[in-house]
């Protein structure tokens, strides 16, 4: 194995992670650490297709965080969904679009990805969205 180029790809997928995530999970952490060249290959592929607009990619940031919350969602991944559908919403996703993609989920799969997975997820994005806004009666600073 070409150690150069697993710890290229080492790099990309980290700091693709961190981008996106802001961190690398703790899962992904231990693939690194014991099948260095599988995060590695994961990483490359992952870096690759989470590129906003700006970066190359022809879907934004935040609709492919919203594909992949409701992926993870369908398939019961509640962690995984819970970590998507924060970073859509931090990349301006709103509560109530992905309500709407959620009920999509339950339409294709089930009242059972709602209760696995769907309603912690609208929950938790609910909660990002309500820590991303400025406290009541809070005034924008004026600059001097």
């Amino acid at each position: 194995m070409d150690e150069e180029l697993v710890a290229a790809a080492l790099e990309a997928g980290t700091a693709n992670f961190e981008a996106t995530s802001r961190r690398v999970p703790d899962n992904f952490t231990l693939l690194a650490e014991h099948a260095p060249a599988a995060f590695g290959g994961y990483g490359l592929m992952r870096a690759s297709i989470m590129r906003d607009r700006p970066e190359g990619g022809a879907l934004d940031l935040k609709t492919k965080e919203l594909v992949f919350a409701l992926l993870d969602t369908m398939i019961g991944d509640r962690q995984g969904a819970l970590g998507h559908a924060a970073n859509a919403i931090r990349a301006g996703l709103t509560v109530p679009e992905l309500a709407e993609g959620l009920v999509q989920v339950v339409m294709a799969g089930g009242i059972t990805t709602w209760n696995r997975a769907g309603a912690d997820v609208l929950r938790h994005a609910a909660e990002v969205a309500g820590a991303m806004q400025p406290p009541a009666g809070a005034k924008d600073a004026v600059s001097p």
